[in-house]
């Protein structure tokens, strides 16, 4: 079997007496999309964070392409290709949807705006935006301010500035929140894509997407993982009907 493309090995993160993250190991492997499911106060963004590395584990280690990256922070950990969209939109509004592409990225690189003029003058970054936008959909939107977006639109955006970092696993936060169904079917379409490109870890509450999207599902109650598996296999787990799904089928 391929080895992972990312892996947390024995997370454990405690807030006092509360067990956020309870001994967690996943794993993501080329041209998948894991999700990651269950209820509010699971420990899912806990989770998100330290893989992402806005919050360090108390104990256990992030792995990407084999290599510890446990002691990174949040921009080396993007420099070495981890692509994240967020839970809520953190976009520049008042920017044009070419300007945020260009500097979301940038600013994940380099967490520097001095490079706002050089980068929008870079024909090579400026290239990579473009295409970016072109591959989500969204190149007839380039010079639009990202306030005269629809939600669904910046939510396409969101993955377009991913995409210019070259990630080597996409980290996605709920990307169908707020999305109606036809948001939601369009966004499924894009990420069913993006797979090949770079695995998917999905953390998401819409079960209709990640019944459609998902090769294996991880299942995260009260901090700890009760279940992994494929989607038949989610489905006729009784501890996870129990515990998340309830009579869902």
């Amino acid at each position: 079997m391929a080895e992972p493309v990312l892996a947390t090995r024995n997370i454990c993160k405690s807030f006092g007496a509360l067990k956020a993250s309870d001994d967690i190991s996943l794993t993501l492997y080329p041209g998948e999309i894991h999700a990651l499911i269950g209820p509010n106060g699971a420990g899912k963004s806990t989770l998100i964070q330290q893989i992402c590395g806005a919050l360090k584990p108390d104990s256990g280690q992030v792995e990407l392409l084999g290599q510890d990256i446990s002691q990174l922070g949040v921009i080396e950990r993007a420099r070495r290709g981890l692509g994240r969209t967020f839970q809520i939109s953190a976009l520049a509004m008042e920017d044009t949807v070419l300007q945020n592409t260009v500097l979301g990225a940038l600013g994940a690189k380099r967490r520097a705006f001095r490079f706002f003029k050089p980068a929008l003058s870079d024909r090579q970054s400026l290239a990579r935006a473009r295409a970016a936008l072109h591959r989500v959909g969204l190149e007839g939107e380039a010079e639009v301010p990202v306030a005269a977006l629809s939600h669904g639109q910046r939510r396409q955006l969101e993955v377009a500035i991913a995409l210019t970092l070259g990630p080597r696993a996409f980290i996605m936060d709920e990307p169908m929140a707020g999305l109606g169904e036809g948001g939601s079917k369009r966004l499924t379409g894009l990420l069913d894509g993006l797979r090949q490109e770079a695995p998917v870890l999905l953390v998401e509450h819409d079960m209709d997407a990640v019944f459609a999207l998902a090769d294996r599902i991880s299942v995260l109650v009260y901090g700890k993982v009760i279940a992994t598996g494929t989607v038949a296999e989610i489905r006729a787990n009784p501890e996870v009907r129990r515990a998340y799904l309830g009579g869902e089928t």
